[in-house]
């Protein structure tokens, strides 16, 4: 979970990390651990690190930051050459110990763990046909679904290659995920429609499967290779060999990946998200052009496309409202009225650089906008004449079901009201969203290449059993709350 989330934002699927020696001696679980702290944005509930040491797999997770969850004395005894390590954002299960990741799973053919981000849409269904059939899960959550699938197909066959192709074929949904067994194999996959990133990169000598670039890129590594929309890759000595790629008639890359989710200085399938953020702004700029004194952005997701819009425009760029780095986790306030009220610790406007002036206010994308209706409040009483808000994100109008937290359609205000009408919600003097055509263009990629399900309702994935998920996943809300 995000400590962004109680700004009324999407909160972050989950981020993965793989990490292999080839030297047996190297200890990689410092390296795995780095690669959370680079990934922690993407999310907030569990941190978990397992490594292999050719005696096994074993490791350490538990509720919190990974720098709360490890200390120096746990990573010192997380001995192995190999490791995944997982940070998490619950879409599907409660948010305890029991389903934190990595998941190790124990089965005839010997141990492996995983590691998974994304949603997996058909996982109920998967579930109770397994279950018909003697399999026993232990906790709700669709990874556990897919370590029960590959076990079955472990059984027909023992390459984990093969098994992991069948288990594709039969997973419906988002995943990016790693996989290390007993005998040391580390492997990458990704879903054959693509939706969340996958990179390796190599840090000296040691190789890293990541989430993100800048993860790999933080620890003075070089990217290798984007795993491929249905990729599977083993890691070895030698470094990546591409197994085998399940193919698909089309791809879907979360376009929240672009606006929100990842950080800035990544990039996802060598499209940098810095220049996508940046061109969606000077489209905003084009798209709703208005007078203003300054443009100011809301901190920090909207920063960017905030100095696209003001170079293209030519209004001057402020810092008007001032992040509190230090509030953090305030997203576990139980009732929305509470967290509403921690934007007033966690932003502050400067009133000397916004009072007497027209505001130009730019954010990534409206879910709920009880929130944006607070910082437009704020706005004006630190004396701003006018408040014009533009959007980088089109209207959000159907729910999400490949990982995105917001499942229902009642949490969507485009999808129950007008811009007209969430304009005079939110108190601005005007609302402006990027348009659908206008998110490809900054993008640089064809409505076949992203999924735009939450902003078009054409959903990339068949057989949706979408009123069964949304009042399961609407109940896992409510539970959490």
């Amino acid at each position: 979970m995000s400590e962004k989330s109680f700004l009324g934002k999407p909160r972050e699927h989950c981020g993965v990390i793989g990490v292999y020696s080839p030297d047996k001696s190297i200890q990689v679980s410092r390296y795995a651990f780095d690669g959370l702290i680079a990934l922690q944005h993407r999310g907030q509930e569990s941190a978990g690190i397992y490594v292999q040491n050719g005696k096994g797999i074993t490791g350490h997770k538990d509720m919190g930051l990974a720098s709360t969850v490890f200390t120096k004395k746990i990573l010192s005894t997380l001995y192995g050459n190999k490791a995944i390590a997982h940070v998490r954002y619950s879409t599907t299960s409660d948010s305890n110990i029991e389903n934190a990741q990595p998941k190790k799973f124990v089965s005839t053919l010997g141990s492996y763990a995983i590691a998974f981000n994304g949603t997996i849409t058909n996982f109920l269904r998967l579930r109770s046909i397994l279950e018909e059939k003697g399999h026993v899960f232990h906790t709700d959550s669709d990874t556990e679904t897919i370590a029960h699938v590959l076990a079955s197909n472990l059984l027909e066959t023992d390459d984990y290659s093969q098994a992991l192709v069948k288990s594709m074929n039969k997973l419906k949904g988002s995943y990016s995920m790693v996989l290390m067994n007993e005998a040391g194999n580390l492997y990458a996959i990704r879903d054959p429609l693509g939706f969340k990133p996958l990179c390796i990169g190599k840090i000296n000598d040691i190789y890293m499967i990541a989430s993100e670039t800048a993860v790999i890129e933080s620890l003075n590594g070089k990217i290798l290779e984007y795993v491929e929309p249905g990729q599977i890759t083993r890691i070895t000595d030698d470094g990546p060999v591409k197994e085998t790629i399940v193919k698909a008639n089309r791809h879907a890359r979360c376009m929240f990946e672009f606006i929100y989710f990842s950080r800035t200085d990544s990039n996802f399938d060598g499209i940098s998200i810095f220049k996508v953020r940046e061109r969606l702004g000077k489209i905003l700029a084009q798209t709703h052009p208005v007078d203003a004194d300054i443009v100011v952005p809301v901190p920090d997701s909207g920063r960017t496309a905030a100095s696209g819009l003001a170079a293209e425009s030519g209004i001057p760029l402020g810092e008007g409202l001032i992040k509190n780095r230090y509030v953090w986790r305030t997203f576990i306030m139980p009732v929305q009225a509470e967290r509403e009220d921690q934007v007033k610790l966690k932003l502050n406007p400067v009133r000397e650089l916004i009072s007497g002036k027209d505001v130009l206010l730019v954010d990534d994308s409206i879910v709920r906008a009880t929130t944006m209706k607070r910082i437009v409040c704020l706005i004006r009483n630190a004396g701003a004449r006018k408040v014009h808000v533009r959007v980088s994100c089109p209207p959000i109008v159907a729910p999400c079901y490949m990982g995105i937290d917001f499942p229902t359609s009642r949490e969507l205000i485009a999808a129950n009201q007008t811009v007209e009408q969430i304009e005079k919600f939110i108190g601005a003097d005007s609302l402006g969203y990027m348009t659908i055509d206008g998110l490809m263009q900054g993008i640089g990629l064809p409505e076949d290449e992203l999924c735009l399900a939450c902003l078009n309702k054409k959903y990339p994935i068949e057989s949706i059993d979408s009123d069964f998920l949304e009042s399961y996943l609407g109940g896992i809300r409510k539970s959490e709350n």
